[in-house]
């Protein structure tokens, strides 16, 4: 089968959203330039190491002497562009920093599991304030799903959260 390989040099959007309730959300990465739309299928601890792995990267390029953005701008928490079309879901995820260009480069890569193209590619430059932005939605999105167990960090799933930590005991861990 041949492979699938889409850029976006200067994407006007790119985003971390869902789609679905807690506990039965799908992770999309959503980039959008000029009438290119692409949404590949990420899952939410991706979603959550890319987000820290960017703000990490940003923080090592400023003390380089990289022109960075301190301050975190306002995450953009817009829905998802319609109309969604998952292209492939990613099997692996690159972070690099384009030297030359001055851009975060985020390659998304298709896995041998996914159907439709085992050599799919998806990659997108983003400018340092876009990375920011990414990395500030991506915090937001995780974070707003179900809440976590105070004791075994599993999501609590209303009553029926049975903590191994609790040893499957469960009337209220805290008071």
């Amino acid at each position: 089968m041949a492979g699938m390989m889409l850029e976006f040099n200067r994407p006007d959007r790119c985003i971390v959203g869902t789609v679905g309730s807690p506990g039965n959300r799908l992770f999309l990465i959503q980039v959008a330039e000029g009438g290119q739309l692409a949404a590949v299928a990420i899952e939410k601890q991706q979603a959550q190491m890319l987000g820290i792995r960017i703000k990490e990267v940003l923080e090592q390029l400023a003390e380089l002497g990289h022109d960075v953005p301190d301050e975190q701008p306002p995450a953009d928490l817009g829905p998802l562009d319609a109309p969604l079309e998952v292209t492939f879901r990613a099997a692996a995820i690159g972070l690099a920093w384009d030297h030359e260009r001055q851009r975060l480069l985020i390659e998304l890569m298709a896995g041998p599991e996914d159907e439709s193209d085992e050599n799919a590619l998806l990659q997108v430059l983003l400018t340092p304030a876009m990375a920011r932005e990414f990395a500030a939605r991506a915090e937001v999105v995780v974070a707003s799903g179900r809440p976590p167990c105070p004791a075994c960090g599993q999501p609590l799933e209303g009553s029926s959260h049975i903590c191994p930590r609790a040893n499957g005991y469960r009337g209220p861990l805290f008071p």
